[in-house]
């Protein structure tokens, strides 16, 4: 179905399911590729530098972060890369998304920090009103 996918992830429950949602937008030959992004903003980062002796670490406990969307991606035999990027995580996915000209953006309804969600509005939001493709909003 969809040859590019750009699928944002942070681990939590709603970005396994947007995986899941990623996988069947590839169609039944699973010929797409699925770019996963990971975006760190300026709390995360710090909270993740403080807790974490070194940077090797730190790059590995991101990463575990994904490890939910890897397996779901590798068991479908889905070809896929991981990007993480710095930045805050509407405007950064919407920027990749654009540069990038994906097909497609998959992402889930909340993620994992409730309090920003609240307050500045939420990721998935952003996303769908300044992307240059069609995204998709899982529940």
């Amino acid at each position: 179905m969809f040859d590019r996918i750009l699928l944002a992830s942070d681990g939590s429950d709603h970005a396994v399911r947007a995986t899941h949602m990623a996988v069947k937008l590839t169609g039944s030959e699973k010929h797409g590729k699925v770019t996963v992004i990971y975006t760190i903003d300026g709390s995360t980062s710090k909270s993740d530098v403080l807790s974490e002796e070194n940077s090797t670490a730190l790059q590995e406990k991101r990463r575990e972060r994904l490890h939910a969307t890897e397996d779901i991606l590798q068991s479908e035999d889905i070809e896929y890369e991981v990007q993480i990027i710095k930045g805050d995580p509407g405007p950064t996915i919407v920027k990749f998304a654009n540069e990038n000209q994906f097909n497609v953006v998959v992402v889930g309804s909340r993620g994992l920090n409730r309090l920003q969600e609240m307050v500045l509005g939420s990721v998935s939001h952003k996303i769908a009103k300044r992307a240059e493709c069609p995204v998709v909003i899982v529940k």
